[in-house]
C-alpha cells in the first residue's frame, strides 16, 4: 500500500486495516489475511478495491471555510492570468470540494473562463463525484443563495437528495491520479487544493508529492492545504502568506 498510494499504513492501523477489510474477504470466501494478501499480489484490479476500501474519504461542502473566503476575497480578483483560470483539487474525493470551489468561482468570476480539475486515487469516490448527486442533508453546508443557484432538488424517485446543476460539473473534468507516480498532462493550474490527503503520507513522501506537483503551479500561484497540515520541512520553494496557504513566487 504504501508503494502504491503512499499511505504509510503502521502497526498502529492493524485494527484499522481489518476492520475495513473483513467484509471484502468474505465476500471473496478467504479465511484469513495471508491469503487475501496474497490475492493482492496476484491481482491489480482487487488492490484498487482495496485503496478505495483503505483510504479515508470524510468531506463535505464548504469544509474549511477559511480557504474559500480568501479564495473570493484575496484570490480570485487578483488573478492576472489572460486564459481560463484553472484550479486543481488534487484530493476531491467524493466531490464535495470541487462543487465548493465552482460555486465560488462561478460567482466572483462572472463570464470569464475558468475550469477545474479534480482527481483522486479512488474509482470508488470519483464515481460519486462524477454524479454531482448527494443527500438532502449534506446541503446543509451550502449557503443558501448558492444552493438556490446552483443545485437542483430531486423529487419523485430522486426525493431526499438534490444535484449539482449541469452547468456547474461541466466545468469539472474528474481524472484518476496517483501523486505517488509520474503525474499526467494536466496542464498548469493558478491555484492547486491539495488539502487531508499529506496526513497520510511520511515526510520523505510529502517532500516527493510536493516536488511532483510544484512545477504545474503557476509563479504567483496559491498551494494550499488543511489546517491540520503545513510544509515546514517539506518545501522551501513556497512562501507561507496565511496559516495553510502558499504562494510560488514570480519567476
Amino acid at each position: 500500500m504504501y508503494r502504491h498510494a503512499g499511505i504509510s499504513l503502521t502497526d498502529a492501523k492493524k485494527q484499522l486495516v481489518a476492520g475495513r477489510l473483513a467484509k471484502r474477504l468474505r465476500h471473496l470466501n478467504l479465511s484469513s489475511y495471508g491469503d487475501y494478501f496474497r490475492r493482492l499480489q496476484a491481482d491489480g484490479g482487487e488492490m484498487q478495491t482495496a485503496v478505495d476500501l483503505l483510504t479515508t474519504n470524510e468531506t463535505y461542502f464548504f469544509r474549511e471555510p477559511k480557504h474559500f473566503d480568501f479564495l473570493r476575497d484575496g484570490i480570485l480578483p487578483g488573478l492576472k492570468s489572460k486564459g481560463p483560470v484553472r484550479v486543481w483539487s488534487g484530493a476531491c474525493s467524493s466531490g464535495e470540494e470541487p462543487y465548493t470551489l465552482a460555486m465560488v468561482m462561478a460567482e466572483v468570476l462572472g463570464g470569464r473562463p475558468w475550469g477545474i480539475v479534480a482527481s483522486d486515487l479512488s474509482s470508488r469516490v470519483l464515481a460519486t463525484a462524477r454524479q454531482g448527486r448527494y443527500p438532502i442533508e449534506d446541503a446543509a453546508g451550502i449557503p443558501r443563495p448558492l444552493l438556490r443557484k446552483y443545485c437542483l432538488k430531486g423529487v419523485g424517485s430522486q426525493e431526499g437528495t438534490f444535484m449539482i446543476k449541469p452547468e456547474l460539473r461541466g466545468r469539472i473534468e474528474f481524472r484518476q491520479v496517483n501523486l505517488n507516480a509520474s503525474l499526467p498532462d494536466l496542464g498548469v493550474f493558478d491555484l492547486i487544493f491539495l488539502r487531508n490527503v499529506m496526513i497520510y503520507f511520511d515526510i520523505e513522501t510529502k517532500r516527493q508529492v510536493v516536488r511532483r506537483i510544484l512545477p504545474l503551479l503557476r509563479p504567483g500561484g496559491h498551494f494550499v492545504v488543511s489546517h491540520s497540515e503545513n510544509l515546514n520541512g517539506v518545501s522551501d520553494a513556497l512562501k507561507a502568506v496565511r496559516p495553510s496557504v502558499y504562494c510560488k513566487p514570480e519567476a
